[in-house]
């Protein structure tokens, strides 16, 4: 990347370091713009699977650790949980600047440069275990006896940082008070392209529905939405995405309730153009699903945590409830259904949090960060 700075130019080599590309989340969509702002930088990952990524990867060079060869952990990364602080530890980087998207290991790869690390939160298996770990999960225990060890591997990690960016104010203040840095908050952007193609799913929906998009996981508090819909039996859910707790969640569904475990972008697009709103009892350390609903003028219902604070205006763009309970959640369907919801107002709210924002930023950060190589 050729870059202007006062009286010179200054050529900046710049790679991407990510955890794992086993899934199709947020974070994933945060790394795909960040591809797309630094076209020529490769990607380095532990993990990567390309049935189970975005197809988006595939334009990309990817670089991947010895734990890749083994398809049991590229299946469920969880299971390599282990193994990545020694695995990122041993990765070198050539590159000036090494733009870290990280949850927990990539900010321990090692580097020839500067390093920048774009935070989605300190790790949550380390710091909201409580949360991120099913009660009765093997990985609990593991966890419990590497806990050690792990947290200064990751204290560590953090402080070879030379730059931390992050999503909201409130991982700005976890990362202070953990690690002792000040960072900059950088929102991610959403990548709903409302003027994209639209394909429904192949199971028939009818429009009208509330949508849930989350990765089935015990933190994103899904069986609390799910269940919900029990006293809500004049309207109708669709849940969007897969992961351990699917076949909990089945079981726990009520008739209106319906799953759609894997979409394509054009399906999503449909999705959000037919739904009434989207729901979402996580706790979300940012969440862009509000804001790619707000991008096709559909509110959200969210938990009053973390990054929704961030991404939702209450009463203009959606509400707010206090507890991931199914009483909360009910509540504020009923809130979305009997709200008026200004469509412009929403997608005014969106195109605050756009690509090309972030991607000019970032830019300026990879370039600061490089001039102190020079």
């Amino acid at each position: 990347m050729l870059s202007r700075y006062p009286g010179q130019w200054l050529r900046v080599k710049v790679a991407i370091v990510h955890d794992y590309l086993t899934q199709r989340g947020g974070a994933e969509r945060v790394v795909l713009a960040m591809l797309r702002a630094f076209p020529d930088a490769p990607l380095y990952t532990s993990l990567y699977d390309p049935e189970e990524t975005f197809p988006g990867f595939r334009e990309a060079v990817v670089h991947t650790s010895v734990l890749n060869r083994l398809g049991i952990l590229r299946r469920s990364h969880r299971l390599a949980l282990p193994l990545l602080a020694s695995t990122f530890s041993r990765f070198s980087i050539n590159a000036d600047v090494a733009v870290c998207s990280s949850s927990g290991w990539a900010h321990g790869a090692r580097v020839s440069g500067r390093k920048v690390v774009y935070c989605y939160a300190p790790a949550r298996w380390l710091y909201q275990g409580h949360r991120y770990v099913a009660p009765r999960s093997p990985i609990r225990y593991v966890l419990a006896a590497m806990r050690p060890g792990l947290v200064r591997w990751d204290r560590r990690a953090a402080r070879t940082a030379d730059k931390y960016l992050v999503m909201t104010q409130t991982i700005a203040e976890q990362v202070r008070e953990l690690y002792g840095i000040e960072a900059e908050v950088l929102p991610p952007p959403h990548s709903a392209d409302p003027a994209g193609p639209r394909e429904p799913p192949k199971q028939p929906l009818e429009p009208g529905f509330f949508v849930c998009v989350a990765r089935l996981l015990p933190y994103k508090n899904v069986a609390a939405v799910v269940e919900a819909f029990e006293n809500l039996p004049d309207e109708r859910l669709v849940v969007v995405g897969d992961g351990p707790e699917a076949a909990r969640l089945r079981a726990l569904a009520p008739a209106n309730v319906a799953f759609v475990p894997r979409v394509t972008d054009s399906q999503l697009r449909w999705l959000y153009e037919a739904c009434a709103g989207t729901l979402s009892a996580s706790y979300e350390d940012f969440g862009l699903v509000p804001l790619e609903a707000a991008a096709f003028g559909r509110p959200t219902a969210a938990l009053r945590f973390g990054g929704s604070l961030d991404t939702i205006c209450e009463g203009r763009t959606g509400v707010l409830f206090d507890e991931p309970t199914p009483a909360d959640v009910a509540t504020a369907v009923r809130g979305l259904a009997a709200g008026k919801w200004d469509p412009d107002v929403l997608r005014a709210h969106a195109s605050r949090f756009s690509e090309a924002s972030f991607a000019t930023r970032l830019r300026e950060v990879v370039q600061e960060v490089g001039a102190l190589s020079t």
